[in-house]
């Protein structure tokens, strides 16, 4: 199996990348729950022109929570960038629910891409073609840097009004993974409308946080030509899209660690890691192998 390289990148919202190396990788322990992953670091990248994944994480969260996906994706020949958004992540969360916070998610984004192809490196392997997957609040950056338009809710406003917020696209995104998206900014008629990326959604039956036919109705909002792979996953949650967590940390306390009754998410990531990767093969790698 291909191992992971890890590189810690030079920008001012926290980055990572993962991406394929054939040096051998050792554990290591991420984040402030000490999540575990096995990498090497600062090895040499093993391919030229990978795709670059970035990966937004939930409000007030941790992109540490999708490192199996991730892994996933980097092994597959990618480099996979996970973000930490200052002032809406764990330990930092003070802007979350504001405006800011809504258009500061986007310019990380483009930052971390930015920073991951100036990179010693990671750079000069990797391709300006770029995929944006969000999980939960993540999702709502995805679609941002995709081409939509925000609004920030009354309840989010100092003037108790719906206010629309200041984002600019990024051209490199050819494409979007949306698991358990909360897109409540794009609720505007047209929000949506400049968003013509393919799209893969994956929601979760049981997810009280972000219900499936919330998402459906504002993605009625996109073209009508618009490219959704969208399903609802039987049984699921909110965090059925996370890694399983370690024995030790699974505790109705740590809620990203619950399931509902009854649901597997040990057996369901498997099938979710195909299902992107496949995904974003089809809309970075082909395309970028006729360029």
């Amino acid at each position: 199996m291909t191992a992971i390289g890890y590189r810690a990148l030079a920008t001012a919202a926290p980055a990572h990348a993962l991406y394929p190396t054939t040096a051998p990788p050792r554990p290591h322990a991420f984040g402030d729950r000490g999540y575990p992953l096995a990498v090497a670091d600062d090895a040499p990248v093993a391919g030229d022109r990978l795709p670059i994944v970035v990966v937004s994480h939930g409000t007030g969260s941790t992109p540490w929570l999708l490192r199996d996906l991730a892994a996933a994706i980097a092994r597959a020949g990618f480099v996979v960038v996970l973000l930490e958004h200052p002032g809406n992540r764990r330990g930092d969360d003070a802007l979350a629910g504001t405006p800011a916070n809504y258009a500061g998610r986007p310019r990380h984004f483009t930052a971390a891409v930015d920073a991951a192809l100036a990179d010693a490196i990671v750079g000069p392997h990797a391709s300006p073609r770029v995929a944006a997957l969000g999980h939960s609040l993540g999702g709502y950056t995805a679609i941002a840097v995709a081409g939509g338009k925000p609004l920030a809710l009354p309840h989010e406003t100092a003037s108790g009004v719906a206010e629309p917020v200041d984002v600019v696209a990024d051209p490199r995104v050819a494409c979007a993974v949306l698991l358990a998206p909360a897109l409540y900014a794009f609720m505007a008629a047209d929000a949506l409308a400049a968003v013509r990326v393919p799209l893969l959604v994956r929601t979760g039956e049981r997810d009280e946080l972000v219900p499936p036919f919330a998402v459906d109705r504002i993605l009625r909002g996109l073209p009508a030509d618009a490219s959704v792979d969208a399903a609802v996953v039987p049984g699921a949650g909110h965090f059925a899209f996370c890694a399983p967590f370690p024995p030790a940390l699974v505790s109705p306390a740590i809620p990203p660690s619950q399931d509902p009754p009854g649901f597997d998410r040990v057996a369901y990531q498997p099938a979710l890691h195909e299902q992107v990767v496949a995904f974003v093969r089809r809309h970075l790698v082909s395309t970028e192998a006729s360029r």
